[in-house]
């Protein structure tokens, strides 16, 4: 049986801890910087907290990383010499150069490295792909995408917005849609963008947007915003062919939507995360898959490693874009 061990017992280490539970891996334990926390969740799901990463790298066969972006570097060195295989949340690395040396180290390893692009899982946006793969709507000419969230707000050491830990919104949030428009339209040759924090690293809020000029020529505008009222999160899909349209607007279900910004306090979760109204959660389709691909009765990850590294490339395009105030081509970024 499959041993899993998580790392991180924070928002996204509770979402992967609830999903490995679904499938049929021996969730072996959890460590993390938050051992209070690591307790709770491991005494919810029954398993054991590790006191380091070391122990519980020894009691594994694959480890999960789910900690705060600066952090997945060194922790996929160490468990690819430890002989681990890797899922590593998104964005895969705090820059393109730490994502490649991870991939470098996991093939020199022979350890598969898997990252957690969960938007890929999500139904209406894998329909999408399946519908631009058929030829349904011809040629590809453009996508619009939008993603727009509250900004994450963590009572302690909120690392989200610390950009040398986080890389900010475009690198934390936006390489959701950077991936999926690349997986939509192909490579991606330049990128042009405005944020507001560029602008104003000051900004008590980030909103930017994004233009991705890919190598078949279409273009893909990419939105995304840390600055809505919680618990608001809004997502649209747009993708227009020569012969058809597919459209999956925001909050098409209410035509009219009045979002009051709260007071202090609220129940609105620390970080945002898109709804489905599903009975089975995309974060643990996208685990059931990739314990498929690990066991091996899957052969093809819906989501590579160099997927991930491509979607980090993208958002420093774009960061160094809204700076510089030019488009960037991803020749350019190292």
């Amino acid at each position: 049986m499959l041993k899993i061990g998580l790392v991180g017992s924070g928002f996204m280490g509770s979402t992967h801890a609830a999903g490995w539970a679904q499938t049929p891996a021996q969730f072996v334990g959890i460590c993390s910087a938050d051992a209070a926390r690591a307790g709770k969740l491991a005494a919810q799901y029954g398993t054991q907290v590790y006191s380091s990463y070391e122990a519980l790298l020894d009691a594994v066969d694959v480890v999960d990383i789910c900690t705060p972006t600066h952090l997945h570097h060194e922790m996929t060195l160490q468990a690819a010499r430890a002989g681990k295989h890797v899922i590593c949340d998104k964005p895969l690395a705090r820059t393109p150069a730490q994502g490649r040396e991870m991939i470098t180290a996991c093939e020199a390893a022979g350890m598969k490295l898997l990252v957690a692009q969960v938007v890929r899982f999500f139904p209406e946006y894998a329909a999408a792909k399946g519908i631009v793969e058929r030829g349904e709507i011809g040629k590809v000419a453009v996508v619009r995408l939008t993603r727009c969230a509250y900004q994450p707000k963590l009572a302690a050491d909120n690392w989200f917005l610390d950009p040398a830990k986080s890389g900010g919104m475009m690198l934390d949030l936006m390489c959701h849609d950077f991936d999926y428009a690349r997986w939509i339209a192909g490579d991606v040759d330049s990128v042009y963008a405005r944020s507001v924090r560029s602008a104003d690293p000051a900004a008590p809020e980030d909103y930017s947007i994004a233009i991705l000029r890919h190598t078949s020529g279409a273009l893909s505008n990419v939105e995304g915003a840390w600055a809505y009222p919680p618990p608001m999160f809004r997502t649209a899909l747009e993708i227009a062919g020569d012969a058809g349209l597919i459209e999956h607007p925001a909050g098409s279900s209410t035509p009219l939507g009045i979002h009051l910004k709260a007071k202090a306090g609220g129940d609105a979760p620390d970080v945002g995360l898109p709804a489905s109204p599903l009975a089975e959660d995309p974060y643990t389709t996208q685990l059931k898959h990739f314990y498929n691909i690990l066991t091996g009765a899957e052969t093809t990850p819906r989501v590579t490693a160099q997927d991930g590294l491509a979607a980090v490339q993208i958002a420093h395009a774009a960061m160094e874009s809204a700076r510089s105030g030019r488009p960037v081509k991803l020749s350019e970024v190292q």
